[in-house]
């Protein structure tokens, strides 16, 4: 084997998904001489953005939100040209569609949330206190709350079971890719206040945009994409090719599985999966900007994408995005299609499927209780980082990066000093 240069790397980072940009940054701007390797010629890992049958199409159903402090922190906002949805979702029920929103921001759409159409007075008042604690608390205090399942801290705030079937299951499946509530409360809390400090958006050019302006900010000569890492070793990264990459420390910064097989012992949860299926119709079923939910879970959550970025049209067609958990065969497609026949009040037989996303991992599974942070140590001069390290989200995958270059630098420095730090291997955590 060869090595690639003729120096040695202080850090090399595996991975440029939202969590190997974000350490690869902070690592340059501390001074260090950082590589990061991306195996796919893009950057953005599971951020990425396809161009399909005249549609700007992303990998999978996502959104932008506007409150995750990492993303203010990182993130120009304007560059991305974000057009929001409407606050709050329609809910197809068995008799009509109803609205539920945030009557804070849109009190004259809240006729819906008169005590018995969506909820009854004592679900209202005890949704409404839950909204109320977790939008206001520091965050701090949620992340220190008790944890256990989602379903169980909605039964513990005074929901009932009537409006979780209803509502919150059919909705909160789509977030958390699972439809049991087994999440963590704590995240769920966390996630429940950021829906309401912030906005739900999409950027002009797809959600690929965000990993793709983070990654401009790089130093020249710090990515390098087209280069699968095949082992990790105790003098850097042995690349797919051969060639070697020498480093004092290498951060892994990949999806689950391939963090395990390049750090065997790392122990990484279990990952959801979900299919997202992209109709196009001359006519949009729906022009208003709003996710649609089912009651009866046919499907996660459905929307007019191109009501909320227009743009993602060439031709003027509409463009309707819809979510389903697993990888539905051909007649669980068929009967997605007159759910959502049913779901828009619009007859379907038109509507071509022009492109479907299958994303095994979309997010890691999360059940409560469980940590919403770990070390980034793995063993001496090794890390990990992802948002399996951390939260299923954008904000949990920056905010692993950043904690990865944190202890990257604490140790790298403590070592320069002739101390030699270090904390319980992760291996197993």
């Amino acid at each position: 084997m060869g090595r690639t240069d003729g120096g040695r790397y202080d850090v090399v980072v595996v991975g440029a998904g939202a969590a190997g940009l974000a350490c690869a940054d902070d690592l340059s701007a501390a001074g260090l001489r950082v590589l990061l390797l991306e195996a796919d010629t893009t950057v953005g890992g599971r951020m990425r953005t396809d161009r399909v049958a005249g549609f700007t199409v992303d990998r999978g159903f996502q959104v932008f939100n506007t409150s995750y402090p990492q993303v203010k922190r990182r993130i120009e906002r304007k560059e991305l040209r974000l057009r929001p949805f409407t606050p709050g979702v329609l809910v197809r029920t068995e008799d009509d569609l109803l609205r539920f929103t945030d009557p804070s921001r849109r009190p004259r759409e809240s006729r819906d949330l008169l005590p018995g159409r969506l909820a009854s007075g004592r679900d209202l008042v005890a949704l409404g206190a839950l909204s109320a604690r977790d939008a206001l608390a520091p965050a701090s205090l949620l992340r220190r709350g008790r944890d256990g399942t989602t379903l169980t801290a909605l039964a513990d705030a005074g929901v009932s079971p009537e409006l979780v079937e209803t509502f919150l299951r059919p909705f909160l499946s789509g977030v958390f890719l699972e439809d049991e509530l087994e999440t963590s409360a704590r995240f769920f809390h966390l996630v429940w206040r950021s829906m309401l400090r912030g906005t739900l958006c999409l950027p002009a050019e797809g959600i690929g945009a965000v990993p793709a302006q983070l990654a401009s900010r790089l130093p020249p000569d710090v990515l390098r994409t087209g280069t699968p890492v095949s082992a990790v070793t105790g003098d850097g990264a042995v690349l797919a090719d051969g060639g070697e990459v020498p480093a004092r420390a290498v951060v892994v910064a990949t999806g689950q599985r391939v963090a395990a097989e390049l750090l065997p012992g790392l122990r990484v949860p279990d990952g959801r999966t979900v299919t997202t299926l992209y109709h196009a119709t001359t006519r949009p079923p729906l022009t208003e900007p709003v996710l649609v939910v089912d009651s009866r879970r046919r499907f996660l959550n459905t929307c007019v994408l191109t009501a909320v970025q227009p743009r993602f049209s060439t031709d003027g067609r509409a463009l309707v995005s819809t979510s389903v958990l697993g990888s539905p065969g051909p007649a669980e497609t068929e009967a997605v299609l007159r759910a959502l026949g049913d779901a828009y009040g619009a007859d379907p037989g038109g509507w071509e499927l022009v492109h479907r996303v299958t994303v095994p991992d979309a997010l890691p599974a999360m059940p409560g209780p469980t940590p919403l942070s770990r070390t980034t140590r793995f063993a001496p001069g090794r890390y990990v980082c992802g948002d399996h390290r951390a939260t299923g989200s954008l904000q949990g995958a920056l905010a692993s990066g950043a904690r990865a270059a944190r202890e990257v630098l604490t140790d790298l420095r403590a070592t320069q000093r002739g101390r030699v730090r270090w904390i319980e291997p992760a291996v197993g955590a």
